[in-house]
């Protein structure tokens, strides 16, 4: 029997990938420390759980395709406090950021259609890119100049007749970047000159460290109908398991498209959409602050350690709670096998996200991981002293 070519192109999750031996680890009796995935421990907001609680309606019915009015007027209010007015038609209520992304890809890429992306990115990009048929255009960005990716002559370099649009995630997963105002205006002459789609991922926007205040390329009038933001409760209210994201635009047809493809998956679940429009009601900006200083110090702690372990390099990340580091080593996903499989410090190990996966060809990234910084202090700084541990032991094994 024969598989798509499409599915044949993708490749496991670098966040998942390495699970089985995970489970083979814990099952020996050692204790894994998690940097690989990014699902916070930060406390879900209590309004959620009432609102579910209190759900009575007497049969658990569709939603609405486009989502519960509840909730896209939650997601309005939540816009408007950011200064951008939006209407009801201007938002679709979708399963997560991911379903978000596989609809945008399948409504704008052809097949052999480029998709510009700054690398390294968000891993699921390329499979998304695969299924639609499309392909990932990499804009070359590197660590020493923090990522920075926004020059117009730069990005023009990378266009071409198959380009339908540029894809930026901000603040950035897995860099940690966070675009200037003045960027994403450059950005935004960019899509307009040539008449692109720009996809913004803007799903970690209340994760910023410094004095940049928060924006979105929604504010943005005159390029409102190239713009289509890809929204999530998952990390903001830290809410992953709820699944509950959305497509934004103002683009009429784009998202008259895309509606046919809201109506094929029916709807998005019904409670957790209830969940989430509770949680935007309810939940004030002091949460956002608190859930911001501790990432910050959790950053904080993860640099410290790291900058223990001789010959790692990375770029203190500006906001989202990823980061990439360049680590002494030939392979990291290598390092990770012999870190599940043959490594222990007192019965603990360590797992992180091998760097191959976030980047168009698997060749590269391969001395690179990605941290996630979402659990207390305390965990973050065994963690990478494990890592730094099992760094030495690997080498040591190899002669290093």
């Amino acid at each position: 029997m024969k598989f798509s070519s499409k599915i044949l192109k993708c490749q496991l999750s670098p966040v998942r990938k390495f699970n089985p031996c995970a489970d083979q680890a814990v099952a020996a009796g050692r204790t894994i420390y998690h940097l690989n995935i990014g699902q916070p421990d930060v406390k879900t907001p209590e309004s959620f759980y009432q609102a579910v609680r209190e759900f009575r309606e007497p049969t658990l019915e569709y939603a609405p395709a486009s989502g519960l009015p509840a909730y896209i007027d939650a997601v309005r209010g939540y816009y408007a406090k950011l200064g951008v007015k939006l209407e009801r038609e201007n938002i679709l209520a979708t399963s997560g950021g991911g379903e978000a992304l596989e609809f945008i890809m399948a409504c704008i890429l052809d097949d052999g259609d480029e998709l510009l992306v700054p690398e390294p990115f968000y891993a699921n990009y390329n499979t998304f890119t695969f299924m639609s048929g499309g392909v990932i255009h990499p804009i070359p960005t590197s660590a020493d100049n923090g990522y920075r990716f926004a020059d117009r002559e730069l990005i023009e370099s990378q266009i071409n007749e198959r380009t339908r649009a540029i894809l930026v995630t901000n603040p950035g997963n897995p860099t940690g970047l966070v675009l200037t105002h003045e960027e994403m205006r450059v950005i935004a002459d960019v899509v307009k000159e040539h008449d692109l789609f720009l996809v913004a991922d803007e799903v970690y926007r209340e994760f910023i460290y410094d004095d940049e205040p928060m924006g979105t390329f929604c504010e943005m009038e005159d390029i409102k109908d190239h713009v289509i933001v890809v929204d999530s409760i998952s990390k903001r209210f830290s809410a992953c398991g709820a699944r509950i994201g959305s497509i934004i635009s103002r683009n009429r047809e784009f998202m008259a498209e895309a509606m046919k493809l809201c109506q094929g998956r029916l709807c998005t679940a019904t409670l957790d959409q209830a969940g989430a429009a509770a949680m935007y009601e309810h939940v004030q900006p002091s949460y956002f602050k608190e859930v911001r200083d501790e990432y910050k110090k959790r950053r904080d702690a993860v640099v410290e350690e790291l900058n223990k372990i001789p010959g790692t390099k990375f770029h203190t990340p500006d906001g989202a709670f990823y980061m990439m580091v360049t680590l002494p080593v030939d392979d990291a996903e290598k390092l990770q096998y012999f870190l599940l499989e043959e490594f222990e410090d007192n019965g603990d190990t360590v797992m992180y996200a091998p760097g191959s996966g976030f980047y168009a060809d698997p060749a590269d990234g391969r001395s690179e991981i990605r941290i996630a910084y979402v659990h207390n202090c305390d965990y973050l700084r065994r963690a990478i002293q494990l890592l730094g541990k099992g760094i030495a032991a690997y080498n040591a094994k190899r002669g290093v």
